[in-house]
């Protein structure tokens, strides 16, 4: 493949990532097979991925800040303990064989799908969000270890901390939207640095992934607020089962 059309199939890639990212998460489903595709080692693949996943992330998050959504301190807290973690999970990333462990999460994804379709309805907007007391703490121990998953490989992450968000916290999707992408992208610049030690990242598709994902977070996180929670729901759905095939047949 010529290198012009690299950097075009990256910034395309990245771009549609980072939209995916900001209203749902799982992209990293998309990324990685795309860099794996031109011919990156897995390993670095799961590194170099984690540049676009960092833009995207404060990108989205300055997105929601000019629409005037934030969850200052409550996300800082769950950023600091999930950066903890993140640590641990990319040094364990480095030499790690995950393919049990993707079978293992594409079962737990497809459980999450089946939960999302016949729960009781709930309306969140008539419930006081829950970001305090011992709300707060063990939800700062829950991040701690999603953050080693994050840290690790991070491919449905942010599923995973919506899913907790919107649930235990009380979060209605826009906050908990804006909440999960501050999040991911203050744990995953300490996974950057795990990886960047090791030499596992190629700085060109990163950037190239990177620049994608900006302005694809930037356009869905204001999108996302302009739609509601409606847009959301079918973003979240729809990545969960495509993440779920993806981990266990591919």
């Amino acid at each position: 493949m010529e290198e012009q059309l690299i950097w075009i199939l990256m910034v395309v890639v990245g771009f549609i990532a980072g939209f995916i990212n900001t209203i749902a998460g799982g992209a990293s489903v998309l990324t990685l097979p795309a860099m794996i595709l031109i011919g990156l080692d897995p390993t670095i693949a799961n590194g170099t991925n984690r540049l676009g996943i960092a833009i995207s992330a404060f990108s989205a998050s300055a997105g929601y800040q000019s629409k005037k959504i934030n969850t200052f301190p409550f996300s800082i807290y769950l950023g600091l303990s999930a950066t903890i973690g993140s640590v641990i999970g990319a040094m364990i990333a480095v030499d790690f064989d995950k393919g049990m462990f993707n079978r293992v999460l594409a079962v737990i994804m497809i459980i999450i799908v089946l939960l999302m379709i016949f729960k009781p309805k709930m309306d969140v907007t008539d419930i006081a969000e829950q970001l305090s007391g011992k709300r707060l703490w063990i939800s700062i121990a829950a991040f701690f270890v999603f953050g080693i998953y994050g840290g690790f490989i991070n491919a449905g992450m942010g599923l995973i901390m919506m899913i907790w968000l919107n649930y235990f916290n009380k979060m209605d999707l826009i906050r908990t939207n804006a909440t999960k992408v501050l999040v991911a992208g203050i744990y995953t610049v300490a996974a950057i640095v795990v990886f960047l030690v090791n030499d596992l990242i190629d700085w060109k598709i990163g950037l190239l992934l990177a620049f994608g994902n900006m302005v694809g977070g930037w356009i869905s996180a204001r999108l996302s607020v302009k739609k509601g929670e409606g847009f959301v729901k079918a973003g979240m759905m729809v990545m969960v089962i495509i993440m779920a095939i993806k981990l266990w047949f591919f």
